[in-house]
């Protein structure tokens, strides 16, 4: 693991052991489409498991990874809209999204743990193109959660107030034209364009004016991580 993610590992380690037994520690990764947050995101979740269970001799991860996917409006949500065209040719912008679900989620997360109930999260299913409801077991013994999304921190209603309740927020930050070529080849990778002009497109109609957005009402955040070109990081 590079310096850099071992530190911010070391950091949520050090804020865990800070935090109260009947609370949960909270955290959000954001950034723009194709900056690599979710790979940083499972980066950060599986180290920490590591951490326990090397600590604890366990193999019960203290982890939960939760990604904002789950939270895409349906296919039939959008064409339920009234201009269904652009909701579908802009899937992935901020209102083709369920903030107060994600919020309702993030209060849930955040209520003591002596109340012993397993929460439950939806995924999203890449291969009916929608989300998988009730997909992700957040249980109690979960004591950290690793939030990962292009809105977990922006500073709009909702995801603003469901922000306010994590306690550590990092934004990973990336080049456009690195995120543009990295959106392109997962574009067709995952049979959303069928090829690599189409893909780029969508990158330049959709995906990065998405990202301009996350970028111009992004929060205060906690640490700003760089993804560079070659997949490496570099936290600031």
């Amino acid at each position: 693991m590079e310096d850099q993610v071992a530190r911010l590992v070391d950091k949520a380690w050090n804020r865990f052991l800070e935090t109260p037994p009947e609370s949960r520690l909270l955290i959000a990764i954001g950034g723009i489409p194709g900056s690599g947050k979710t790979t940083l995101s499972r980066i950060i979740t599986a180290a920490l498991n590591a951490r326990h269970a090397a600590l604890h001799g366990t193999t019960n991860p203290i982890t939960a990874f939760v990604p904002m996917d789950g939270y895409h409006l349906t296919r039939a949500q959008l064409s339920a809209m009234p201009d269904p065209i652009t909701a579908h040719a802009r899937r992935g912008a901020e209102f083709t999204f369920d903030g107060e679900g994600f919020l309702r989620l993030v209060q849930a997360l955040r209520q003591p743990l002596s109340n012993n109930k397993t929460t439950l999260a939806p995924s999203f299913d890449h291969a009916v193109k929608d989300p998988k409801e009730d997909d992700i077991a957040v249980d109690p013994t979960h004591r950290i959660v690793v939030f990962e999304g292009n809105y977990v921190l922006l500073n709009k209603h909702p995801w603003s107030e469901a922000a306010s309740m994590m306690d550590e927020k990092w934004f990973v930050d990336v080049d456009f034209a690195v995120a543009r070529r990295r959106l392109a080849i997962r574009h067709v990778a995952a049979g959303i364009a069928a090829d690599l002009e189409a893909a780029d497109r969508r990158a330049l109609e959709n995906d990065l004016p998405n990202g301009e957005e996350v970028v111009r009402f992004r929060l205060d955040i906690d640490e700003l991580v760089t993804s560079r070109e070659d997949g490496g990081w570099v936290h600031e």
